[in-house]
C-alpha cells in the first residue's frame, strides 16, 4: 500500500489505495471540527476521480450541517479567492496538483482562503486519527449550490490588479500559446488572455484529466508547447500544472526557460512600479534576490510551501513573493500562488519592455539549477542530513526546512518532500559544472 502524504498542503494519495473513502471522511470530519465551518467552498481539478470525490465530500458536509458552495471545475487560486468573496468559513480543493493522474488530494483552506498553518494542520491530523465525530440530526442537513460565476470573479480580480497594465497589453495584441495539461486552467486562462486582447493558441486545453505530458510544467515536459510557439510565431508560451497555481514559460524562440523565471519577471514588473520587500522560499533561485537588489528592496526566504511563504509575506508586509516552481503570490489580489496573476504580470512586463522572456534572460545574470529527487532507501533521513552537514561544514547553513547551505552565489537545499515520498535536492550556481557538483556531493550520502 502506498503512503498517504500529509502536510500543510493537506492530504494526498493514490485513489483506492492510500486515499480511500474512509480516509477522506476522517479528514473532512476533522476539518469541520477544527474550523466549526457552517459554509465552505469546494472546487476540483479535472482528474477522473475528482467529480466523484467532490460529490462524496459535499454530501458528507451537508449531513454534517455545513452549507456547500460548489465551484465545480476550478483552479486552486480560484477557490482561495472564492472563500473570502463568498464569506465562507473555509474551503476544500480536490486536487493532487502536479502528482500523476492516479493521485488525488484534499487541500484545506481557512476562512482567509489560506492553507492551514502548521499547528492547525497538526490538530486536524490528530483529530482525523482519533475518528470521533458527532452528527447533527436530520433537521440540520445543509444545502449546496453551484456558483456559476466563479471564473468571472477570478478573471475580473486579475484584470483589476494595479500592477497589470491592461491597456498596454491590449495594445500589443500578443499571440500566446497555452498548455493547460488538460487541467483546471483549460477554460479560465484562455478567457483571461482573450480579455487582454491576446490571440490564444491552445495546447492540451480539454479538461478531461488525461494528462498528455508530465503534470509538472518542467522544461522536459514542454516540447509540444515549444513546437506550438515556433509554428504559430507566438510571443510567449504559458504552461500550467493541473490545478493551475503554477505557470512556467516558453520564450518567443521556443525555449522552455524554466519555471524559475516566472516569479523573477513578475517581481521585476511589480518592483519597477512600486518598491517593497519580497519573499521567496528556500529552494527558489537567487535571481529574485538580484531583481530585489536592483530596485533597492529586501528579499527574505521562508520554508518551502505556499502557506509558509504566505505567512512570512503577511508578517513582513511583502509586496510580492512566491516559489520558484512558477508560483507567484501577489497580495494585491490574494495570498495564494496564482497562474492567472503570473501570466498577467509577465504580459505586462513584456508590454513595458517591448520584448519577451528571452529579453529578461539576456539582460540578467544566469544561473544553473538542477532539481533532483531520490527515493529514500533504508538509510534514515537523519543520518543522511548529518553526513551532509559534515560535507558542507564550511558553508552557511539554514536548518528551518531540511538543510540549506549557501556560499557566495551558490547554494544547495536538501529536504524531504511534503507531497511525494522522495528526498529533494536542489542546487544553484553560476556555472553548470558547479551546480551539478553540488548535487553529486549530496547524492553520495543518500
Amino acid at each position: 500500500m502506498s503512503k498517504l502524504m500529509r502536510s500543510v498542503s493537506g492530504i494526498r494519495g493514490i485513489v483506492g489505495d492510500s486515499l480511500t473513502p474512509t480516509t477522506l471522511l476522517s479528514h473532512v470530519k476533522a476539518f469541520l471540527e477544527i474550523t466549526k465551518a457552517k459554509k465552505i467552498v469546494i472546487g476540483r481539478d479535472s482528474r477522473p476521480t475528482g467529480e466523484a470525490i467532490s460529490t462524496f465530500v459535499t454530501a458528507f458536509c451537508r449531513l454534517a450541517g455545513t452549507e456547500v458552495i460548489d465551484a465545480g471545475l476550478s483552479t486552486t487560486p480560484t477557490v482561495e479567492i472564492l472563500v473570502t468573496e463568498t464569506k465562507a468559513d473555509g474551503g476544500i480543493i480536490i486536487t493532487a496538483s502536479h502528482n500523476p493522474v492516479e493521485w488525488n488530494a484534499l487541500k484545506f483552506l481557512d476562512r482567509k482562503g489560506l492553507f492551514l498553518g502548521p499547528s492547525d494542520a497538526e490538530s486536524l491530523f490528530k483529530i482525523a486519527d482519533q475518528g470521533d465525530f458527532k452528527f447533527p440530526d436530520y433537521t440540520q442537513v445543509a444545502t449546496s449550490a453551484i456558483l456559476k460565476d466563479a471564473d468571472d470573479i477570478h478573471i475580473n480580480g486579475t484584470l483589476g490588479i494595479e500592477f497589470v497594465d491592461t491597456q498596454a497589453i491590449k495594445n500589443k495584441r500578443f499571440k500566446v500559446a497555452l498548455d493547460a495539461v488538460n487541467g483546471a486552467g483549460s477554460f479560465i486562462l484562455p478567457r483571461l488572455l482573450k480579455a487582454l486582447n491576446c490571440e490564444v493558441v491552445p495546447i492540451h486545453c480539454s479538461p478531461n484529466g488525461k494528462f498528455p505530458r508530465g503534470a509538472e510544467p518542467l522544461p522536459e515536459n514542454l516540447s509540444d508547447l515549444s513546437k506550438a510557439v515556433l509554428e504559430h510565431h507566438c510571443d510567449v508560451g504559458f504552461a500550467l500544472d493541473p490545478d493551475a497555481d503554477r505557470c512556467a514559460l516558453v520564450d518567443g524562440n521556443g525555449n522552455a526557460i524554466g519555471e524559475e523565471y516566472t516569479l523573477a519577471i513578475a517581481m521585476e514588473e511589480v518592483l519597477f512600479q512600486k518598491k517593497g520587500s519580497v519573499c521567496v522560499n528556500l529552494s527558489t533561485s537567487r535571481m529574485n534576490e538580484d531583481v530585489a537588489q536592483k530596485y533597492g528592496c529586501v528579499c527574505t526566504r521562508a520554508k518551502v510551501g505556499e502557506i509558509n511563504v504566505s505567512l512570512q509575506m503577511m508578517q513582513e508586509k511583502c509586496i510580492i513573493g512566491g516559489e520558484g516552481n512558477g508560483g507567484v503570490i501577489l497580495p494585491a489580489l490574494h495570498y495564494g500562488r496564482d497562474s492567472l496573476v503570473a501570466a498577467a504580470l509577465v504580459l505586462s512586463w513584456m508590454a513595458h519592455h517591448h520584448g519577451g522572456p528571452e529579453k529578461f534572460v539576456s539582460e540578467n545574470p544566469s544561473y544553473f539549477m538542477p532539481k533532483k529527487k531520490f527515493n529514500l532507501s533504508n538509510k534514515p533521513l537523519s543520518s543522511i542530513l548529518e553526513e551532509v552537514k559534515i560535507e558542507f561544514k564550511d558553508w552557511e547553513m539554514d536548518s528551518r526546512d531540511g538543510l540549506r547551505f549557501a556560499k557566495n552565489k551558490s547554494w544547495v537545499h536538501v529536504r524531504a518532500s511534503n507531497t511525494e515520498p522522495v528526498l529533494r535536492v536542489i542546487a544553484e550556481a553560476p556555472s553548470e559544472n558547479e551546480a551539478y557538483d553540488l548535487c553529486k556531493r549530496v547524492e553520495q550520502h543518500i
